[in-house]
């Protein structure tokens, strides 16, 4: 097979799998966007499993094997965008066609019905209803990793690869390490100095008036109305299909106010990343953003680094006073500003303080490497769960809603993405740092818009988009290997100037 030939025939099969994607594109949106009537659910997952059946022939053919082999083999002569995207799917084929077809197919049945069940169950707040499809999930994803291991990965890393490449979990025992020696006793500190929660937060804020601030947001956060949809959920979220349609959802809690303003920053964030990636990738398997730790890099930076800092604030809390006259009254940007910051032992990951956050990631991390190694069991869940929420931040969990059915990742299968959080909120500090030096950013969020730093990560980062690994792009954008003291210094200098420590 000549190298053009291959081409041709690896650029059909890539249309074609782009195609196919746009139905798990939209599917996906409209079971969690909670449109699609449940009655149809068992219909539409063996649906599905048709598409999963094409996809797995056409990706496992020996003609496309044949014409992915013959481009890797001779990478040296594609460009280098090109060659990066025949090396990653070479990859993927090979793992493809490792794991048995009808093993595939019934997992892609079997995660279809699970995000449903896990729904009901912690509408419930009762883990056994989601239990026999945990149990099926891990005991596939233990044959899993068996079927792909290589290069030496094997367990629970063959996972972790999958999510962040280059990472395995002797990097994050490395990194956690790092965090709970150098940053836990620093957050006991902390929370023994936190204030009680203040009045005006216990206060009910009608969910108009949120969805009204969260739409002025979108103009401060240059989220383009051309290219871009807000929707609600349960578990607000982002998904894209390619760089011009781009959607994120919320959910707003009328008595905690500040969830959904900071939901709306976090994912806009992480649709900015997709809106500015360079339109040459549209279509290719480039678009889209580089890792899942370098994507929450982007949203925790401006959640967090942006979003609540005190310039952020000054610009931005009359139109919030405006909208929300009687609750906010006599209440001062210095108020809010400290309350966005406010720190403490709490029970639920994505309403967590940015200090204590990584202490949610890091449970998770290890009951994840505990159900792929054979430890525990998928039963034993809740009661790992409540005692490492015990242990960790001294808090006992009151049920399963708020314990361990809190996050929907397990429901489709994605163990090994938790730790990419953590990583994320790392690199973010080091990106950060590098932009603080071409860019005056407290000046540049005082102009009323992120437009200055959306520049910044656009020619710095964003315009790669998948055409890179993390850990290149991390030393395009940086000029430095991944450290991430850069993260522990950075929460350790901004909660000491806050708490006065």
């Amino acid at each position: 097979m000549t190298i053009d030939e291959a081409k041709k025939i690896y650029l059909d099969v890539r249309e074609k799998n782009n195609a196919f994607g746009l139905c798990f594109y939209l599917n996906g949106l409209d079971i969690e966007t909670e449109c699609a009537p449940g009655g149809c659910l068992d219909y539409r997952s063996k649906q599905l499993s048709v598409i999963d059946s094409l996809l797995y022939d056409m990706n496992t053919s020996e003609n496309y094997k044949k014409a992915v082999e013959t481009l890797n083999e001779n990478k040296a002569s594609l460009d280098c965008d090109l060659a990066h995207e025949i090396e990653v799917s070479a990859n993927n084929m090979r793992d493809l066609a490792l794991v048995p077809k009808d093993e595939y197919l019934k997992y892609s049945e079997l995660v279809n019905k699970a995000y449903p069940a896990y729904v009901k169950a912690k509408a419930e707040s009762d883990y056994s209803v989601f239990e026999p499809y945990m149990d099926k999930i891990v005991k596939y994803l233990r044959k899993y990793v068996k079927w792909v291991g290589r290069d030496g990965k094997e367990g629970y890393d063959v996972l972790l690869d999958k999510y962040e490449p280059g990472y395995t979990a002797k990097d994050y025992d490395k990194f956690f390490d790092l965090l709970r020696q150098k940053l836990v006793p620093f957050i006991k500190k902390i929370v023994a100095k936190t204030p009680d929660v203040p009045e005006f937060a216990k206060k009910l804020y009608p969910k108009a008036g949120q969805v009204e601030f969260c739409e002025y947001l979108r103009h401060v956060m240059c989220f383009d109305n051309e290219y871009t949809g807000v929707l609600e959920s349960e578990h607000p979220f982002t998904t894209n299909n390619g760089s011009h349609d781009v959607r994120i959802t919320n959910h707003y809690h009328e008595d905690l106010m500040s969830s959904a303003i900071f939901s709306a920053i976090h994912e806009m964030g992480h649709g900015l990343y997709e809106l500015q990636i360079d339109d040459k990738f549209e279509g290719t398997n480039c678009s889209g953003g580089a890792s899942l730790a370098m994507h929450e890099s982007q949203s925790r930076l401006m959640e967090n680094m942006v979003g609540r800092s005190l310039e952020f604030w000054q610009i931005h809390f009359p139109k919030l006073k405006e909208i929300f006259k009687e609750q906010l009254d006599g209440v001062s940007c210095e108020d809010f500003y400290r309350y966005a910051n406010r720190v403490e032992y709490s029970l639920i990951r994505t309403e967590a303080d940015e200090l204590t956050y990584p202490i949610h990631v890091m449970i998770r991390y290890e009951i994840e490497k505990d159900l792929i190694s054979g430890k525990i069991d998928a039963k034993d869940i809740p009661t790992v769960w409540n005692k490492k929420y015990f242990d960790y931040m001294g808090i006992r969990v009151p049920n399963d809603k708020n314990g361990c059915l809190q996050d929907m990742h397990w429901s489709d299968g994605s163990l090994g993405y938790f730790p990419t959080y953590a990583l994320g909120s790392a690199y973010a500090a080091q990106i950060y740092d590098a932009m603080s030096k071409d860019v005056d950013i407290p000046a540049s969020v005082k102009s009323g818009t992120v437009r200055a730093l959306e520049d910044w990560l656009r020619e710095h980062l964003h315009k790669y988009g998948a055409s890179k690994y993390p850990k290149e792009l991390l030393k395009i954008a940086t000029g430095k290997e991944f450290d991430p003291n850069y993260y522990i210094d950075y929460l350790i200098k901004k909660y000491s100037d806050i708490y006065g420590i």
